[in-house]
């Protein structure tokens, strides 16, 4: 085998079409919530969220981190949880609201363009990380201390131009980022491709997959989905449904899935640095997104029988 002409070369090239894409959606997104942020949007929506966050079992001025999740990435709310004098419970509900909801603009954009539809993404993730942090309010023990972190410095922007240059600078790093991963991942499948793993690697998490009621031939996707995340996971799925090797019915239910746990192993290790239980949060995300699958699969089934019905009776 030419490792250079068969797998690296036509591995990078594909790869610099497909970070073209997703950073034709995360720039602008990007720029537009920083924009947001700056002129103190987000801070005025945040006011609105204040009363429901008491009920979750958080400070009210808590709902400025959540608000700063659902359009950023992670490390954006990270970097105002840890200079916020919240407790290891509160953290613990934070960390699964935030892993729930995180950089919804992007993320949703993306699934979008495998075929599910954009504000069913957006309010699935919203809706779930409400219910999370009711159930964790309910569950988790009243007294489990102080979260392992203190207090940073949170980077601040004294003017347009200030924006502008942090949103560029931090827009190369993404595009270099973006490019280096997706390359690695596209290498990857082209060598499990070539020497036959694939079906020998969907056949090893095959009954994992049961359990979340997945079919088995989006093993790879949902590894993919769970190494690096959505941005990079609905890049690959794109290509499996241009050449025809899943169907939109099986990425749909798989985006339901990844929607709520994805990206278990940088998202969990952000937070489990922080102090919280590796358990709790793991757990938490993996019971919700069974969960998700099985009432979206009841859902279509129950659609399904009864669009029978009707017809069966209209025929009568």
């Amino acid at each position: 085998m030419n490792f250079l002409k068969e797998i690296f070369i036509p591995g990078f090239k594909k790869s610099g079409r497909t970070a073209g894409w997703l950073l034709k959606i995360i720039l602008p997104v990007s720029l537009a919530v920083r924009l947001m942020n700056y002129y103190g949007i987000l801070a005025y929506i945040a006011d609105f969220l204040n009363p429901v966050f008491i009920h979750l079992g958080l400070p009210g001025s808590t709902a400025i981190v959540f608000i700063t999740s659902i359009f950023l990435p992670l490390y954006a709310p990270l970097a105002i949880i840890i200079s916020m004098p919240v407790s290891l419970r509160e953290l613990t509900i934070l960390a699964l609201m935030c892993q729930t909801s995180h950089n919804l603009p992007v993320e949703s954009a993306i699934q979008a363009k495998t075929g599910t539809p954009f504000w069913a993404m957006v309010a699935l993730r919203i809706s779930m990380s409400i219910i999370i942090g009711l159930v964790l309010n309910l569950i988790l023990p009243q007294n489990m201390g102080m979260p392992l972190f203190s207090q940073t410095h949170i980077e601040s922007i004294g003017s347009l131009g200030d924006l502008f240059a942090a949103w560029l600078t931090n827009g190369i790093r993404m595009a270099l980022l973006i490019f280096f991963i997706v390359a690695a991942l596209n290498i990857l499948y082209r060598l499990l491709e070539k020497y036959n793993l694939i079906d020998k690697l969907s056949k090893t998490v095959e009954p994992v997959l049961k359990i979340f009621g997945l079919p088995g031939n989006v093993a790879f996707l949902w590894l993919i989905g769970y190494i690096v995340g959505l941005a990079y996971g609905g890049a690959l799925m794109m290509d499996h449904l241009d050449e025809g090797k899943i169907s939109r019915s099986d990425v749909h239910l798989l985006n339901y899935h990844l929607a709520v746990s994805h990206s278990i192993l940088e998202d969990n290790l952000l937070f489990v640095a922080l102090g919280v239980s590796v358990w709790w949060i793991l757990g938490t995300r993996l019971i919700a997104a069974a969960i998700v699958v099985w009432t979206k699969k009841l859902t279509i089934k129950f659609a399904r029988n009864r669009k029978a019905t009707m017809m069966t009776v209209a025929d009568s």
